[in-house]
């Protein structure tokens, strides 16, 4: 089931933010999360706030209907604009996220998009995604989808091969995602996107290369590239736990980490962000480097997380009680919390150190430049932008970045 929210402090019923939030937001880009958070079934890996017609039987009647969705996120998003007041921002980027986004009918993800437009405005060059699961679009629905104002699309993959894609619970077919593609691009669509996992258990080597060569012969112009984390209280976990499959390998990891960096590489993609490879400043995913550069977003659906000007917020997780709060006129918010200055230093150096352009030295305390001395006599950081006043990883650090982003904080 899907992980536990955070703690904090309540949220107003009218979702009102502290001046200090506002203050300065007009220098600030502004984008929107859209949670869709609905799938056809549960794959074994995942702990997303989804869930399956099965789950939501019974526990939250017509408000959590998947009809009804695209209004009742609507209303979220009018109420964005109330706490906003008169932010004069444009919204300069849209991701629509699951779950599966695209088990809902292509006109209620337009209909959400025209909210956001006719509430905020889009700036002129703005970024508008959705995810999609290979099997739950057709061509037809890609155009509509482009005709609306999408303009990028990420397509789940995961892997190329069946008996991967059969322990991950994925219900594609191999060769399904790299069509897409081709779809997308014939609906007119700029940027396409194509995730995939490694280390599945039972996924070798040749395995891995042959997802990457499906991948890039599909023709996107990003790719997201994951290693598998198995989620306590998931289907995978518990099956690990029984002894039906193995456990994930860190050193496996590693290895197939160095595989995609070199095969993708090689086709002509570079890396921008450790998970993440484009073939051009363009492709890259703006909306993700809303959230890796501290930038403000609003989070809007089930379980979704937001932050403006250092407050950040996130919804109560079921659709029963999400629809039920916005129905009553409500914020559907759980909790927030206010960071502070130290907690949002940490958080860009967590964040922009898995960056290519890396994280500014002047982040670091005394402590935290130490170790990034010592990171860069290991061969973890760069040396020229490192005397250019910047800590950028080496192919050896993003191996181990999480080690050397700890080290960095202190």
């Amino acid at each position: 089931m899907p992980s536990a929210l955070p703690d904090g402090e309540p949220v107003p019923a009218d979702g009102a933010l502290p001046a200090s939030a506002l203050a300065g937001a007009a220098a600030r880009p502004l984008g929107f999360y859209l949670h869709v958070p609905y799938c056809a079934t549960r794959c074994g890996y995942c702990d997303f706030n989804t869930y399956t017609a099965t789950e939501l039987r019974g526990t939250g009647g017509v408000l959590a209907s998947r009809e009804n969705y695209a209004d009742t996120l609507i209303d979220e998003i009018r109420l964005a604009r109330k706490v906003l007041g008169d932010d004069p921002r444009q919204v300069r980027t849209v991701f629509v996220g699951g779950g599966t986004p695209t088990l809902l009918a292509a006109g209620d993800l337009v209909r959400m998009l025209g909210a956001i437009r006719d509430e905020f405005g889009l700036a002129p060059d703005a970024e508008v995604t959705t995810e999609a699961n290979p099997e739950s679009v057709d061509p037809a629905y890609l155009a509509t989808l482009r005709e609306g104002g999408f303009n990028r699309i990420s397509f789940g993959m995961q892997s190329a091969k069946q008996h991967v894609l059969k322990i991950l619970d994925r219900t594609h077919t191999p060769g399904r995602p790299e069509a897409c593609v081709a779809e997308a691009r014939a609906a007119g669509f700029e940027h396409v996107n194509l995730d995939l996992i490694y280390g599945t258990p039972g996924e070798s080597d040749d395995d891995w290369r042959a997802s990457l060569e499906a991948a890039l012969g599909a023709g996107p112009d990003h790719i997201s590239a994951y290693a598998l984390i198995v989620e306590e209280g998931t289907q995978l976990a518990r099956r690990i736990r029984r002894g039906e499959i193995p456990m994930t390998d860190d050193d496996v990891h590693a290895d197939r980490y160095l595989i995609a960096d070199e095969v993708m590489s090689a086709a002509g993609f570079d890396w921008y962000e450790v998970s993440n490879w484009a073939t051009s400043e363009p492709a890259r995913c703006l909306h993700n480097e809303l959230y890796w550069r501290g930038a403000d977003w609003w989070g809007a659906g089930p379980g979704a997380h937001s932050h403006v000007g250092g407050v950040r917020w996130w919804n109560v997780k079921h659709p029963g009680a999400y629809a039920a709060a916005l129905a009553a006129g409500r914020s559907p918010g759980a909790g927030r919390e206010l960071l502070s200055e130290e907690d949002r230093r940490v958080e860009r150096i967590l964040l922009e150190l898995r960056l290519r352009e890396g994280a500014p030295l002047g982040l670091l305390r005394e402590a935290g430049l130490a170790a990034s001395r010592r990171a860069l006599s290991d061969g973890l950081l760069q040396q020229g932008p490192y005397e250019e006043g910047r800590a950028v990883l080496t192919l050896r650090g993003r191996l181990l970045a999480d080690a050397v982003v700890r080290d960095l904080v202190d």
